[in-house]
């Protein structure tokens, strides 16, 4: 379960942010972006960041993830395409092994949406 690893890595990214803001900012939601060629199961990841952040600064965060598909490039046919874990990953038309992925790779922090003391509305913050 690679999640529990990706969670770690999350936590400290997040962790290096927080640590970085003139005043520690509560999080509210962290957005994420993850491919569904990462193999990343969202409800392991969401699992795991529960647990590990439990009487953390992240206690109680949402973690909201939007998956990205598996789109890919065939070069003879010119197209793009939706691979098929059944069929290798071939493109459907030509048969053509696997070249050329354009989408499904993805594994990032979009945004974090938080809250100062002294504001109400959500800030977002996205340069990761």
């Amino acid at each position: 379960m690679h999640e529990t690893d990706l969670t770690k890595a999350l936590i400290f990214t997040v962790k290096d942010w927080w640590d970085a803001q003139p005043e520690p900012p509560k999080i509210v939601d962290l957005h994420l972006i993850i491919g569904k060629f990462t193999c990343v199961e969202p409800v392991s990841l969401q699992f795991a960041f529960e647990v590990q952040t439990r009487n953390t600064f992240l206690e109680g965060v949402k973690l909201k993830i939007k998956e990205t598909p598996l789109i890919a490039f065939c070069h003879c046919c010119q197209q793009e395409y939706a691979p098929e874990i059944g069929l290798q990953y071939a493109c459907p038309t030509c048969q053509s092994p696997l070249e050329d992925i354009r989408s499904g790779r993805e594994l990032k922090i979009d945004r974090i949406e938080y809250h100062l003391e002294t504001q109400e509305t959500p800030i977002h913050a996205s340069n990761f």
